[in-house]
């Protein structure tokens, strides 16, 4: 489908490959210089344990489009996308 300039719309891409795995905000990191953005780090359930733990930076947007940050304790979802040509079909395992 495109729109009146014949620009593809979302629903023409093929879809992205996707995990979705809950979290928890585990701390707020404070800024370290001026430069520097306030981090959270978040807990990621059902990864590895050494890998478990990720830090981004701590600005969001809500719905209407506000700054927000998210706050210690926080359930939050992580998701991972891929495009189309970036995954493969995954070989059945062998038992």
């Amino acid at each position: 489908m495109a729109d009146k300039n014949n620009r593809k719309l979302e629903t023409d891409a093929p879809q992205k490959a996707t995990i979705t795995m809950p979290g928890t905000v585990e701390k707020i990191v404070p800024a370290i210089g001026k430069n520097e953005p306030e981090k959270a780090q978040i807990n990621i359930d059902g990864a590895d344990e050494l890998y478990r733990e990720v830090r981004i930076d701590n600005s969001l947007t809500d719905g209407d489009g506000k700054p927000v940050s998210l706050k210690k304790g926080a359930e939050v979802e992580v998701t991972i996308e891929a495009d189309p040509d970036s995954v493969k079909p995954k070989e059945e395992s062998k038992s």
